[in-house]
């Protein structure tokens, strides 16, 4: 018997692979209950970005949405949040992305388990949005941590020399109490902070400041609390969004749903309909991420 040609045997190798990676991608969708039309679209459609875990870095949603709001056939686009909030810096990124593109096209924000502090700055800029009844969501406020190690430092007998430019050079030094007169700096910086997230949310809700202000308080809200309270609109979950979206949008007819891949994940993590772990060692509500003096 001849003996096959090698091209045409490497040829029949990398056949056996792509037909067992689309048997292994239809078998994951099947056992996740997805098909793969949700994830590959033709035409008019509607995209989902999903917000998951603490936020620490607005660049992958930020170029998504930049992305999808240059994109003629993505009509819509539901921003779908489960986080407990994160750093400020990266929910005001995420914030202004979600306002350039509700400018172009109707955005719908659906709360899942929790969209709390920053992860309610973000849905707070878009058109609409829409909680489950038991989200954990709210928690307007702003909050820095700073950890004083003093007492374990004398017990152990370390101590340390600090040499600065400046007397608040070395604000929220570990090794020794904090004064008044830094205590006072820091809580303005906090309140500055709240003042924005409160500006925000008026802007992005349609409220009065006022309005907006006394709800922040810090303190979470059930979904059902939180529409009675004016910072949800609709009660339902991800298919209530898109319904939602979809109409808005001038669609009729069942809505075509795409999901969005962020840049910064493998590829073959969204093929196999995988999402990224949250990352439940990091804490949530809008955080200063400030541990002591800034070197430099």
């Amino acid at each position: 018997m001849a003996r096959r040609h090698p091209v045409l045997r490497g040829l029949a190798m990398l056949l056996v692979v792509v037909a067992g990676l689309a048997v292994l991608v239809v078998g994951v969708a099947a056992l996740r209950g997805e098909s793969l039309g949700e994830r590959f679209t033709f035409g008019n459609s509607l995209a989902v970005v999903e917000l998951r875990g603490v936020i620490s870095d607005a660049a992958d949603t930020v170029e998504a949405l930049d992305r999808l709001r240059q994109q003629d056939a993505t009509v819509g686009v539901v921003l779908r949040i489960d986080s407990p909030g994160g750093a400020v810096a990266p929910s005001q990124e995420m914030y202004d992305a979600v306002w350039r593109l509700r400018a172009r096209k109707p955005v719908v924000a659906s709360l899942g388990n929790v969209a709390a502090s920053g992860g309610y700055y973000v849905a707070s800029a878009a058109d609409v949005v829409v909680a489950d009844p038991g989200t954990l969501t709210g928690s307007i406020g702003a909050i820095m941590e700073v950890h004083n190690v003093a007492t374990l430092a004398d017990k152990l007998g370390v101590s340390q020399t600090v040499v600065k430019s400046g007397r608040f050079k070395d604000v929220g030094q570990p090794l020794r109490p904090m004064t008044d007169e830094e205590r006072v700096l820091l809580q303005r910086m906090v309140d500055d902070v709240l003042g924005q997230f409160v500006d925000a949310v008026a802007r992005g809700r349609g409220m009065e400041v006022g309005r907006v202000r006394a709800l922040a308080d810090g303190r979470l809200y059930s979904g059902a609390q939180a529409r009675d309270a004016g910072l949800v609109d609709e009660l339902g979950g991800l298919a209530e969004a898109t319904r939602i979206a979809w109409t808005r949008a001038g669609q009729t007819g069942e809505p075509r749903v795409s999901h969005v891949r962020m840049r910064g994940r493998p590829w073959w993590l969204d093929l196999l309909g995988a999402t990224r772990l949250p990352d439940l060692a990091a804490p949530g509500g809008l955080l200063f991420l400030y541990r002591g003096p800034l070197p430099g």
